[in-house]
């Protein structure tokens, strides 16, 4: 008879594209996205806490390919071998399509405006990369039902606030914006209107504007006119445009002067002619003037033409904030670190829900990115102190060890027993480094009957057993003997000595 096959044992692996986040990393995150929340919270918006799952009706033309509902999302459908299949169900692919269902299903509910925020991740069902997962984390904030566009200078100046309060002084960035309608106004100037006849080619030339700084003017030519060969060889077919038109297109990517002034009136000669365009400036120069009113002025906040969002719903003005300092790479090439946030106007999105235009406008941080450049910027590089780690020494005295504990936590201070093998005592202390512990509290036989306990001051040792000569060990002992009673005080002066 033969022997039954074994089961095998799963793969301890991470799935592909995905990555998990240890205490010093969730730590960071939470910190500082609680730096947010409270900018956020400051302007008046409110916390939005949404399904991670969608219906992918729900979540619409914002994917990939609506023709086919599993490409590019995470997506199922309920009782899919029934004779009678249930709906498409899939992990929502960003903050603002759950939003849009929201702010239909409880329009009769909610205020209006309707100013929230929401943080958490987001999957998508892409090839992954380098620094580019399939789960990551979003933190968005939006007002839906308010068509002027102070709320759009609005978003801007909270952008300004929330990147200084986590740590991006004024000077390492700069928020640019532009408005769709000025680009379409170019657009109609150059002999391409919004009509269904246009509307590949008007994809083509939106997707090529927004490579502008990867490309550059030539590139951009080549792109929109005859094709572009790349430095491999390939050769990217171009969209067909005469010169001229691309020569009018890229007039309004480069048309950005030296002030918010200068950078209007040349768009303002730009979309002479179209009402569309004129309209878009003219919104362009409202934002400009309720910002620089409050005291934003261009050093943190410029018309930009070159910015152009790629989602294809924004209506009106979009904005994009940028880091202007350099970074490394992990090459050792030096380069700008680039976009962190980006949104926009989008009139059109709750209206698929209920047939009646609902302006909205918002704003989403790429909460990873963001993180490296506070990383990158020296903001981040103080791990967070470990808890305060009892030793046992002996497993009979269990109580006496867990009552320090609880004194040490109702004053405040984080703290552990040791709950492995307290056999090996050198392991006790291994664990207790492993955790970045500050202090480990040490009480034996000796040491209990004499009302006393052992402190050692564990970030001290580490330094001395790095560099430290023998005459300096003697010097600043590591270890101290204090009374059982000033066991708190002695913990404290020894975490704020570090802190």
């Amino acid at each position: 008879m033969a022997k039954p096959k074994k089961t095998p044992r799963p793969k301890a692996i991470t799935p592909k594209g995905f990555r998990d986040y240890f205490g010093v990393e969730v730590s960071e995150r939470k910190a500082m996205l609680d730096q947010i929340a409270e900018v956020y919270h400051l302007y008046g918006f409110e916390a939005l806490e949404t399904s991670a799952v969608e219906t992918v009706e729900a979540l619409g033309k914002f994917l990939p390919d609506v023709d086919r509902p599993n490409e590019g999302v995470f997506a199922w459908q309920e009782d899919a071998d029934l004779e009678k299949p249930g709906d498409w169900m899939a992990l929502r692919y960003d903050m603002t399509a759950p939003l849009a269902r929201v702010a239909a299903q409880y329009r009769n509910d909610l205020p209006s405006p309707y100013r929230r925020f929401a943080m958490g991740p987001v999957w998508r069902n892409e090839k992954p990369g380098p620094g580019r997962f399939r789960q990551f984390y979003q933190c968005d904030a939006d007002t839906v039902g308010a068509p002027s566009v102070a709320a759009d200078a609005e978003i801007c100046s909270m952008l300004a606030d929330t990147l200084e309060k986590v740590g991006i002084p004024r000077g390492d960035y700069i928020i640019r914006v532009n408005n769709r309608k000025v680009l379409d106004g170019v657009l109609e100037a150059a002999g391409l209107p919004d009509t269904d006849e246009f509307a590949s080619v008007r994809g083509i030339v939106l997707r090529t504007i927004d490579k502008h700084d990867k490309f550059g003017d030539t590139g951009v030519m080549a792109l929109l006119t005859d094709g572009r060969k790349d430095d491999s060889g390939d050769f990217t077919e171009g969209a067909g445009l005469e010169r001229a038109q691309v020569e009018l297109i890229l007039g309004f990517v480069n048309g950005r002067q030296d002030d918010n002034a200068g950078t209007i009136a040349r768009l303002e000669a730009l979309v002479e002619g179209s009402q569309t365009g004129v309209t878009g400036v003219d919104e362009l120069r409202q934002i400009a003037d309720l910002l620089a009113g409050q005291g934003y002025g261009a050093d943190r906040i410029v018309i930009d033409p070159s910015v152009v969002r790629g989602l294809g719903y924004y209506t009106g003005p979009v904005y994009e904030a940028e880091l202007t300092f350099q970074i490394e790479d992990e090459k050792g090439r030096v380069r700008d670190f680039g976009s962190v946030a980006g949104g926009g106007r989008y009139d059109d999105l709750v209206k698929r829900f209920t047939g009646q235009e609902v302006p909205a406008t918002g704003v989403s941080i790429g909460v990873d990115r963001l993180l490296a450049a506070l990383r990158a910027k020296g903001r981040m590089n103080d791990a967070p102190a470990g808890p305060v780690v009892v030793t046992v020494m002996d497993k009979a005295r269990m109580g006496d060890y867990m009552q320090m504990v609880s004194e040490l936590r109702d004053a405040g201070i984080r703290a552990e027993v040791y709950l492995g093998n307290p056999k090996n005592f050198g392991n006790q202390l291994k664990y207790a480094d492993k955790r970045m512990s500050p202090v480990a509290i040490i009480q034996g036989g000796d040491e209990q009957e004499r009302g006393v306990i052992q402190i050692k001051d564990l970030i001290l040792g580490a330094k001395l057993a790095e560099n430290a000569t023998l005459e300096e060990w003697k010097e600043r002992p590591s270890q101290y003997e204090v009374p059982r009673d000033d066991m708190i005080a002695k913990v404290r002066e020894i975490i704020e000595m570090y802190s």
